[in-house]
């Protein structure tokens, strides 16, 4: 449409030559002023729409804690690796009775929150990019454990993160599944 416009304005600049009447010459220069200014607004709208579509407005995403999920896994979560971005919240929902979170690893200088009580829904904004690992306390032997990936951090970050963290049980087995994820 923009190139349209440019033609019109070219096209009736050259009318305005060719016409030999004072009547329509400051008609034709009416119209373009006018379709100029249509244009101007157009393009600041424009502008303005772009620029507030590409403004990132920060999500939460919801985690079941679950006894047992479609797929058939015992005492998980509903995602084992969620992914979002700086700024996004989690919240988990007790969707089964007995279930909690508990973060035992997060990217250097992240303060874990504290636990949350069983069968209780917490909530979580993650404002540090990184890799969090976190499990529920009394299923963490069972494998109930899940990562949370903020941002875009590599897989050299991510084993720094988990390397020296330590599980029991079936859980060893699935961090090292999950981290093959990544």
């Amino acid at each position: 449409t923009f190139g349209c416009f440019l033609f019109d304005c070219y096209v009736l600049t050259h009318v305005i030559l060719l016409t030999s009447t004072k009547n329509r010459a400051i008609y034709y220069i009416r119209h373009i002023d006018t379709k100029e200014k249509t244009m101007k607004n157009l393009l600041s709208t424009v502008t303005v729409m772009v620029a507030l579509s590409t403004t990132a407005f920060a999500e939460d995403i919801s985690v079941d804690m679950l006894n047992k999920r479609d797929d058939g896994a015992k005492m998980v979560y509903s995602e084992d690796i969620s992914r979002i971005e700086v700024g996004d919240s989690i919240t988990w929902l007790p969707t089964s009775k007995g279930h909690n979170v508990e973060f035992i690893a997060g990217p250097d200088g992240w303060d874990a929150p504290k636990k949350s009580k069983l069968s209780k829904e917490v909530a979580i904004t993650f404002d540090t990019p990184g890799v969090y690992l976190y499990q529920c306390t009394p299923h963490k032997s069972m494998g109930m454990i899940a990562i949370v990936v903020v941002g875009t951090p590599t897989y050299s970050e991510a084993e720094d993160t988990l390397k020296d963290v330590k599980v029991k049980g079936k859980s060893k087995k699935k961090l090292k599944e999950l981290l093959e994820k990544l």
